[in-house]
């Protein structure tokens, strides 16, 4: 073998080489079924437990409703509560009644209806009081949005029925929802889930990888063959490539066959920026692993610079034109953030150029960094 090799020309010694060192690394993979489990079985347990578990959706609130005095005004009223599936409805006589529901939480909002509510319908319109639990902030914006709209319908209804003219205003609102006609939150937190999921697993996987060989002393072996460092990091990191390539392929098809979020953009685009993104995420794990040499340290550190950042940095969950400035500055340096933009605009919105080129841009440049640091980082010496 060592003759043969000697015979070939520095490429294809290169290519051998390389070649060995992809095959050596697979056969470590097919052989640890722990990298299986978090390649291909780790990402359906957490796109599953995410995505049924995380929703911004606010359904089956239980409400109080009190009317002081029973009419078809107010039955009609109510009955836009009881037939929508974001209230539960409880009926009680008493507002002290309702009260004590809401302190007990036993109900998150109370809606009011006074007794002179079908007099004041017929001279010149009567006014609801909607009192909600506010612990919660952003719950409590979104049921009121919800108790405005059931009213809303109710005024619509009774404006209908009385032979008025709806459109008859200066202004008439016609509002649309782009890129989520169903008003689903799976829409926009799926793509988002996959990018944690894929900065998990991605950085995971070669998180431990270098640190274990410098563990087990296997490295001294190598450090003697005429294999580069360059070669050495891409042995490393083919194989797990691919096995992340598969546990991305299994979120994509749980996002849009399972949680059926639409898909309007290229594959080809989808495919080539989530690679992208993947050899940042491994780069950031091998950096680690090839830098600390512990296992133990390098898996606590990654999940330190990774995982969190991406969850509370990356737009996913919190709105970044909202956070104070010196957080938006920072959050320029999480990959993540150009990922969760890529795939919320292409499963939403399309092939947008405009946003495509400027995010991918990013990663390109991300994952050239990161390679370049780690292919330094390896050097074929035990100091």
């Amino acid at each position: 073998m060592t003759a043969a090799v000697d015979k070939m020309g520095p490429r294809a010694a290169k290519l051998l080489r390389i070649w060995a060192l992809i095959r050596k690394e697979g056969l470590q993979v097919v052989r640890d079924p722990s990298s299986f489990a978090i390649g291909i079985v780790l990402p359906l347990i957490l796109i599953l437990l995410y995505g049924y578990g995380v929703t911004f959706d606010v359904k089956h609130v239980p409400v109080a409703i009190v009317v002081e005095a029973p009419s078809p005004d107010a039955a009609d009223l109510t009955s836009g509560f009881s037939l929508s599936p974001y209230f539960s409805v409880k009926a009680v006589t008493t507002l002290a009644a309702a009260n004590e529901l809401m302190l007990e939480r036993k109900v998150d909002g109370i809606v009011f209806i006074r007794e002179d509510f079908a007099r004041q319908v017929r001279l010149s319109g009567a006014s609801v009081q909607v009192i909600l639990h506010g612990t919660d902030a952003n719950r409590a914006r979104i049921m009121q949005a919800y108790a405005q709209g059931a009213l809303a319908q109710a005024g619509a209804r009774a404006a209908s029925e009385g032979g008025q003219d709806l459109g008859a205003g200066p202004v008439s609102v016609q509002s649309r929802l782009w890129f989520n006609d169903a008003d689903d939150s799976h829409y926009y937190l799926v793509p988002g889930l996959i990018v944690l999921v894929m900065t998990l697993i991605g950085a995971t996987l070669t998180a431990m990888v270098m640190a274990r060989e410098w563990e087990r002393g296997t490295l001294e072996a190598l450090f003697v063959t005429p294999v580069r460092a360059d070669e050495i990091m891409i042995g490393k990191l083919v194989p797990y490539f691919l096995l992340g390539l598969c546990g991305l392929g299994l979120c994509m098809l749980a996002a849009k066959f399972l949680f059926m979020v639409p898909f309007r953009g290229s594959v080809w685009v989808l495919g080539f920026t989530s690679m992208l993104y993947l050899l940042v995420t491994l780069g950031v794990g091998l950096l680690i692993s090839t830098t600390l040499r512990s296992q133990f340290l390098a898996s606590q550190i990654t999940q330190l610079v990774t995982f969190l950042p991406a969850t509370m940095l990356s737009g996913f969950i919190y709105d970044l034109r909202s956070v104070p400035a010196v957080i938006r500055v920072i959050s320029y340096g999480v990959p993540a953030r150009y990922f969760v933009a890529l795939l919320q605009t292409i499963f939403l919105a399309g092939d947008v150029w405009s946003v495509i080129l400027p995010n991918a841009l990013m990663l390109g440049v991300m994952a050239t960094v990161l390679l370049t640091l780690t292919r330094r980082a390896i050097r074929k010496s035990l100091e």
